[in-house]
């Protein structure tokens, strides 16, 4: 009979503020990380570097970071959680919630669900097509609710509805604006009332207080100078919220189990939901991205905004979860930093089969400018 698998030894403290040193001040990957870790034996956070290039200030488990993409786990625990209570059900047609004005595209008799735009297979593209962004260092600020209205009523899908793994902004924000809808609230009322309050996240918000200001890392781009903060006003469920380790490290220890919580059920939910990517280690749940590799099974996401980068994950067979927060981030403008990412810091810790990256200095390359993440 085949063993259970054992949890992975987690790195010491000293172990992991040495990775931190060496991406901020040998390889200057960033201008601060934070690294935090929940597990049966509690709770840690290593940190290293500053809250902003050229200032005093260290960074700790209570410093807030944009988190881009981590939103989209949110957005999806709200779906589940509203399936959970009854509110709306996974195969409900995205239309349901929308205005009857609103035209959104249907391929072959099949209508966009609720359960495919938290899958990613929805068939709508990553961003809408009338994105014409004023200011490239923000991109989504001034995209508006009737261009998002405007856009799906034009719109014509290109493959079919629930087939298809492809990573859409688009349709995570669509979900988080059309179940801020449904409840009758915006949606950063909606994720403090169903999510935030219940788990005590007292961090976690898109507006911040005067207090949480004074604790928000300035972000930085790839030549580590000072980065344009993020607004997404319509698409917010893709990618608006701005959080701290030890908030992310509250999140994670519900999901794991660690600490009752009432979305015990809803969380549990959204992993029982799998459809397949283009990845053959990877499926997409609801929200969460599951990696196996070997017999261990990793469920996670990743973020990325104009000055930020963060990742989250956890395994549940090991009772570990893992959050690393950087502010510094490969974009600048239309431009891509090489070598910035910190998702290999989180991959490592979460299992130590998978090797730290050794990326080189950072450097410029220009992309073309689909390069908005959320």
């Amino acid at each position: 009979m085949a063993q259970p698998l054992q949890p992975s030894p987690i790195p010491s403290e000293d172990a992991i503020r040495k990775i931190l040193v060496d991406r901020i001040d040998a390889l200057h990957q960033s201008v601060g990380i934070v690294v935090a870790i929940v597990s049966a034996q509690g709770r840690r956070v290593v940190a290293s570097g500053k809250l902003e290039k050229g200032d005093p200030r260290p960074l700790d488990g209570d410093t807030i970071f944009e988190i881009g993409s981590l939103t989209k786990v949110f957005t999806s625990l709200l779906l589940a959680a509203m399936v959970h209570h009854g509110e709306v059900s996974l195969d409900d047609p995205i239309s349901k919630y929308l205005p009857s004005t609103v035209k959104v595209p249907h391929r072959n008799g099949r209508s966009i669900t609720l359960i495919d735009l938290s899958t990613h297979t929805s068939g709508l593209p990553r961003l809408p097509t009338n994105m014409a962004p004023k200011d490239p260092a923000n991109p989504y600020a001034d995209y508006s609710v009737a261009q998002l209205y405007e856009f799906l009523s034009g719109y014509q899908l290109t493959r079919d509805i629930g087939l298809e793994y492809e990573y859409s902004n688009l349709g995570g924000g669509l979900l988080g604006h059309a179940l801020a809808l449904r409840a009758g609230m915006d949606y950063e009322e909606l994720v403090k009332s169903r999510i935030c309050t219940p788990l005590g996240m007292s961090s976690t918000a898109i507006t911040l207080t005067p207090a949480m200001k004074a604790r928000f890392a300035t972000g930085h781009n790839a030549d580590l100078t000072s980065a344009e903060n993020w607004d997404l006003p319509t698409l917010a469920g893709a990618g608006a919220l701005r959080s701290s380790a030890n908030d992310i490290l509250k999140f994670l220890s519900a999901n794991l189990g660690q600490t009752k919580s009432p979305l015990a059920p809803a969380m549990a939910s959204m992993l029982a939901v799998r459809r397949p990517t283009n990845i053959p280690t990877m499926q997409i749940a609801l929200g969460w991205r599951v990696t196996t590799r070997d017999g261990r099974e990793i469920a996670w996401h990743n973020g990325l905004t104009g000055g930020y980068r963060s990742y989250m994950g956890y395994d549940g067979n090991a009772g570990v979860g893992v959050v690393v927060l950087s502010n510094a981030s490969p974009v600048v403008g239309m431009y891509f930093g090489v070598g910035i990412s910190i998702d290999d810091i989180g991959e490592h810790l979460l299992d130590p089969g998978v090797p730290l990256r050794q990326p080189p200095p950072h450097k410029l390359s220009v992309v073309q400018p689909k390069i908005f993440n959320g």
